[in-house]
């Protein structure tokens, strides 16, 4: 079975167009389990409620997991694609949503795909074992520990090392690669505010807990610009405010969701113990019947790479795509459940960014300083405009987890560049 690099781009054009909320990946795993049979990989389907795991033995050797996510977002895609997505669900909470692959996890199944073919159809360059992890559910946190509760490493094996990539609006054909602490630990929290509904024209007899509710988010922002030192690092954003369903009535409660990122343990206690503080002050000062109910809805921790690990697949990319396009795009405030699999085996994690902007964004820069600028001026991940280019994504993205796989199980000793 082979595939060229259209039909890997149709793949990718098709998961782009169907896109499914987490935990309810059943058309990807299905498309996902069925190229894995094909390939000889010995396929499992339910992991973790609706990941896939495919296992290729080749002779004796290490265990290397490399991981894809699966799970798109509650987006409504304005790209104007040919293959854009159209698709509504019902979410979490019983809405009916819109649907989008607006974090590039398309991308990244479709590069894992790509990978396990090469990987199967050349078996002379590697020797050990393939533990491939196609896991749901990462946009919400839980996909990665669900797996590993539902037995992962006991039913497929411990692996020595964990590998994957995010594709990000970097340019084309490059890979970023951060040592130590990458991608910072998430936090997401919802808070309820309780108010005493009333008419709109006598808010006199209510507590208006929208007013509440606004004074609070302003507040909240000051905890990362006053609370935060400068050499220290905290996001703290709110990414919905929901109250009331008419002009002139005076809701009960209002209801707002954060996110929090912080790289650094203390900081991030810090942070959240004065998100609680904060929030019951300003509820207390606006004479609330009842205190907030804060409640914790995803947590997890920090991406930490392995320094020596880093090291290693960093020369093998060197090898194999060509020196100088592998860069440190220093911490990223971005989130990612996959350190979770490395935690759980207690085994080095290897994870880096994929450049997925087109090239010819960046033909005019002539300094990092300029490469910056073009990549903060450019649709980011989660954003509805969000679209990685087909080509050289897809083809870099295979390279390289070929690439990290070949490294960690060679056939004999790698010579690569010091």
């Amino acid at each position: 079975m082979t595939t060229n690099a259209e039909e890997l781009a149709e793949t990718y054009r098709d998961l782009h167009a169907h896109p499914e909320l987490s935990f309810q990946e059943t058309r990807t795993s299905g498309i996902v389990a069925g190229r894995l049979r094909a390939l000889g990989y010995e396929t499992t389907t339910g992991v973790g409620r609706t990941g896939v795991v495919g296992v290729l033995r080749n002779g004796a050797g290490p265990t290397a997991l490399l991981r894809a996510d699966m799970d798109a977002l509650p987006v409504r895609e304005r790209t104007g694609l040919p293959y854009a997505s159209t698709v509504r669900a019902e979410d979490g909470q019983g809405r009916e949503v819109p649907v989008m692959h607006a974090c590039g996890h398309d991308v990244h199944v479709t590069c894992l795909l790509g990978a396990a073919e090469a990987l199967a159809a050349d078996r002379s360059s590697w020797r050990g074992t393939l533990l491939l992890v196609f896991q749901p559910a990462e946009e919400v946190g839980g996909g990665a520990q669900a797996m590993v509760d539902d037995g992962l490493y006991e039913r497929f094996g411990h692996p020595a090392v964990v590998l994957g990539q995010h594709v990000a609006p970097l340019p084309a054909g490059f890979l970023a690669l951060r040592l130590g602490p990458a991608f910072a630990a998430a936090d997401s929290l919802r808070i309820v505010l309780h108010g005493r509904g009333g008419h709109g024209s006598r808010p006199e007899t209510s507590v208006d807990p929208v007013v509440m509710a606004a004074a609070l988010v302003m507040r909240l922002q000051g905890i990362a610009s006053r609370e935060v030192a400068a050499a220290e690092t905290a996001v703290v954003t709110i990414g919905s405010l929901r109250a009331g369903d008419k002009a002139n009535i005076i809701p009960d409660e209002a209801e707002l969701l954060l996110s929090v990122r912080t790289f650094d343990k203390a900081v991030r206690t810090r942070v959240l113990d004065a998100i609680e503080r904060v929030t019951r002050a300003e509820a207390a000062a606006s004479g609330a019947p009842r205190p907030p109910e804060i409640t914790t809805i995803e947590s997890f921790p920090p991406v930490v790479n392995d320094r020596e690990g880093c090291e290693v697949t960093r020369r093998g990319f060197d090898a194999d795509l060509g020196p100088g396009l592998v860069y440190d795009p220093g911490p990223v405030t971005g989130s990612e459940d996959v350190g979770l699999l490395a935690e759980a085996a207690g085994v080095p994690c290897v994870y880096w960014l994929l450049g997925g902007a087109d090239p010819a964004e960046f033909a005019e820069a002539t300094s990092v300083e300029r490469v910056a600028e073009i990549v903060r001026a450019l649709p980011s991940n989660h954003s509805p405009l969000f679209a990685p280019v087909i080509e050289p994504t897809l083809a870099t993205g295979v390279a390289a987890l070929v690439s990290a796989a070949r490294t960690w199980l060679p056939a004999e000793p790698r010579t690569t560049p010091a």
